[in-house]
């Protein structure tokens, strides 16, 4: 990993510095690139409130060989991880290796390690033509993620994500003000809670709602008939001074009361870290950044190399906390918890 980090830092200069800690700081402002937005707070709010979360470390049990096995909206998974919707290869991390070969670098590895990739969006088209293409020859292993375009377009790339023979679909209506679209003259939108009703219904498929940031909003998002929802600030690149996702998570995680499967996002690095988010209340994580810089790296073999090595870290956690499965990850595992 530490060849493919390197590669990848080559491959990525003026993009990614592929930091030894990926904390927002150095890249504070870069967007496009892979840095947070303005000052950079929201992404670094992700690392920092993940970092303040310490484990009551616990060796006197009998969880000699965890499970971490689960399903998440009928796709069974090794772990519960996902490897966060990302694109636009060109302008956000140089354009060294094609759109085409990054995204099926990313869901191939997944695949291969029991994990699900998911696809993202944007202008210009081949960057979710391309991720429809991937998961179409993966038979429909993959989320496409579709952001919260005007009615023809929205609508034309649903039907599309259909045909890919995926089961379920998304939205990161987290991208209702990205700055990057509108500075191609593609501007995106919020959508109300009838129009969010009606996209779900015609999609035809399972779908999740990603930028859920509030109770309130989680509640909604149950109530126009979500999947699931991701609590996500876009990775910090949207809005300058958000809370971090660790922060609201529980929060969510309660109003949710397990209607719906609730993931999360945002400055997710180790095995740790996906074991701290599982505790405060998420039923899966997604991982964006550490999977983007395995695939430019080191294409397919960097991914898998990177879901081992988190499942290996995740492994380690869970038999140091005294946690047998992922079914019974609890907050007691995390110091200071009531």
């Amino acid at each position: 990993m530490a060849d493919i980090r390197e590669n990848a830092r080559e491959l990525m200069k003026g993009f990614c510095r592929v930091c030894p800690v990926c904390d927002g700081r150095a890249c504070a402002g870069e967007v496009p690139g892979m840095g947070g937005l303005g000052t950079g707070s929201s992404f670094k709010a992700n690392v920092e409130a993940l970092a303040q979360l310490k484990f009551n470390m616990r060796t006197i049990h009998a969880a000699a060989e965890p499970d971490t096995r689960t399903e998440l909206l009928g796709l069974p998974l090794s772990m519960p991880v996902l490897a966060a919707p990302i694109g636009g290869v060109s302008f956000n991390m140089g354009g060294k290796v094609s759109e085409e070969d990054y995204v099926r670098a990313v869901l191939s590895g997944c695949k291969a390690e029991g994990l699900v990739g998911c696809t993202g969006d944007g202008v210009p088209p081949f960057i979710y033509e391309a991720g429809f293409a991937a998961i179409r020859a993966l038979g429909g292993w993959g989320i496409p993620f579709i952001k919260p375009w005007e009615d023809a377009e929205l609508y034309d790339k649903l039907a599309k994500a259909k045909d890919t023979g995926a089961t379920v679909a998304g939205m990161d209506i987290d991208a209702a003000g990205l700055i990057t679209l509108k500075k191609m003259g593609r501007p995106v939108g919020p959508k109300t809670p009838d129009k969010l009703r009606e996209i779900i219904d015609k999609a035809g498929m399972k779908f999740i709602l990603k930028g859920v940031m509030t109770p309130a909003e989680a509640n909604l998002a149950v109530e126009v008939g979500a999947d699931a929802i991701v609590v996500s600030n876009h990775g910090g690149r949207v809005l300058d001074y958000t809370p971090g996702t660790a922060e609201v998570l529980p929060a969510v995680a309660e109003a949710v009361q397990g209607r719906i499967p609730v993931l999360v996002d945002g400055g997710v690095r180790t095995g740790g870290d996906v074991l701290k988010m599982l505790a405060l209340g998420a039923d899966a994580v997604m991982l964006g950044r550490p999977f983007s810089i395995a695939a430019m790296g080191g294409l397919e073999e960097g991914v898998r190399g990177a879901v081992e090595k988190l499942r290996g870290e995740l492994l380690a956690a869970m038999v140091l906390t005294g946690t047998p499965s992922v079914a019974e990850i609890n907050p007691h595992i995390l110091y200071g918890s009531r």
